[in-house]
């Protein structure tokens, strides 16, 4: 953006709070809304969203942390969804670097919980809630004893990657009695949290 009076242009940043309930049953139209902040500091989004105590689905971004805490400004702590895109996003980059066998592995049950949820897909979400809680719970589980295992024995890149997955998933735990994903009518997205 232009950065009156210097002749130059500085960073800034928009963030986008969207919500579309529609491929769920939600009866709610969807929305888009923007805000700029001159940063990414967590302190911008507690700003735009006081007043906010519900559900959010977000990435993995250190800086929403502070909006979970009992210190929150503008809100009760608020419950995070976070979705499995980053923790996915680091096991491919690294399987298709080096062809890791763990790697592959964390692939093959992050994709049982996909399985789970193309199942479940379109009943009512106090069925899908009891589904992930009976269903999907028991394998997040697994797959976060599984990665603290994993994590250990890893060098490098890889153990890198799996350091930063394990990091999240301590973040993301909040919401274990949920099965490791969120009620869509609560949180406009099936998809799952670490």
């Amino acid at each position: 953006m232009l950065d009156p009076g210097r002749g130059k242009t500085k960073t800034g940043y928009l963030w986008a709070l969207a919500r579309d309930d529609r491929a769920w049953g939600g009866d709610d139209p969807p929305g888009v809304v923007y805000f700029y902040a001159s940063g990414r500091a967590g302190e911008n989004a507690e700003t735009f969203l006081t007043g906010f105590d519900g559900i959010l689905q977000i990435d993995g971004y250190p800086g929403y942390d502070r909006l979970t805490k009992p210190s929150r400004k503008g809100g009760d702590p608020i419950r995070v969804a976070h979705c499995w895109a980053h923790t996915l996003r680091k096991l491919k980059e690294v399987f298709d670097r080096d062809g890791s066998e763990i790697a592959a592995e964390g692939l093959r049950r992050i994709a049982e919980f996909y399985a789970v949820e193309a199942d479940i897909r379109g009943i009512d979400p106090g069925q899908r809630l009891s589904a992930r809680q009976t269903r999907t719970a028991p394998l997040v589980t697994a797959f976060g004893e599984w990665l603290v295992l994993r994590n250990d024995r890893l060098l490098c890149d890889t153990g890198a990657a799996l350091r930063h997955l394990t990091h999240a998933g301590e973040r993301r735990g909040t919401d274990r009695k949920n099965g490791g994903f969120l009620n869509r009518s609560e949180v406009g997205s099936p998809l799952p949290f670490a």
